[in-house]
């Protein structure tokens, strides 16, 4: 089955000769090579060949939107402190804590090349993202989350991004989709078993691009499904290891159709 994204890529103002796709999404950065959600994380991503990084959202007590997959600090810096209970000051005052603003991350995207997947956590900054990828005029980005009400609240604003519900194992894609509003289905089901890809049918992607939506597949890290996945007419394929989908060797080609 193929997929002619060109569409797409014109709609939203995506870089129409950017890699090869699928896109490589560096999950949190390169996080299977560098502390997750960190500058470093996300550059070594794009030295690996990453058209894009995922990055998560949280919120200042002052209203900085932050970007950590965590509220809280303990389980990635063993500091027991909320992002939330905090001024983006604060956080940024303590020692062996790097958690990056959204601003940073942003900039890094435009000094890179890199796209931006923003998964959004926290209530409030998906307006925010929006907000500031627009004044800066930033384009290769898409805004998501499992939260299909923050979704929908872009959706129901006319964010001129495109919009992406995350869903979990054994949740309806279609339905989830129609209730966010999403341009994007991507589907988390790195813990689908040991074929995951089984369940991303012919029917599934029919439906989906039936309407008018593309796919966007879990974080992969084991090589024999990575290769099978990689065959899918998806947009993109979200990864720890960037260089198992964008090894040195290979070239990049112009975009066009992929089946």
């Amino acid at each position: 089955m193929a997929r002619d994204f060109s569409a797409f890529f014109q709609r939203y103002g995506w870089p129409s000769g950017k890699g090869r796709l699928p896109f490589c999404i560096g999950h949190r950065g390169a996080s299977g090579h560098e502390r997750e959600n960190t500058l470093a994380a996300f550059r070594r991503a794009a030295e690996l060949g990453a058209e894009m990084w995922e990055l998560d959202t949280q919120l200042t007590k002052d209203g900085v939107v932050v970007v950590s997959h965590d509220d809280h600090l303990q389980r990635v810096f063993g500091i027991d402190r909320r992002i939330s209970e905090m001024t983006a000051a604060e956080l940024a005052g303590l020692d062996g804590v790097d958690v990056p603003s959204f601003s940073e991350v942003a900039a890094l995207g435009r000094e890179t090349g890199t796209g931006l997947y923003v998964e959004l956590k926290a209530a409030g900054t998906g307006m925010r993202c929006w907000q500031h990828l627009a004044k800066m005029n930033q384009r290769f980005a898409c805004l998501g989350s499992f939260d299909t009400a923050q979704v929908r609240e872009l959706s129901d604003a006319a964010c001129d991004f495109p919009l992406s519900v995350l869903i979990r194992v054994g949740h309806d894609p279609h339905a989830l989709g129609d209730e966010a509003g999403a341009d994007i289905l991507h589907l988390c089901w790195e813990r689908a078993g040991e074929r995951p890809q089984d369940l991303v049918t012919d029917a599934l992607i029919r439906r989906a691009f039936d309407a008018g939506r593309e796919i966007v597949l879990w974080h992969e890290e084991r090589p024999a499904i990575l290769d099978d996945i990689m065959k899918l007419p998806v947009l993109g394929i979200c990864t720890d290891l960037p260089d198992l989908m964008r090894p040195p060797a290979v070239k990049e080609n112009a975009i066009g159709r992929q089946g």
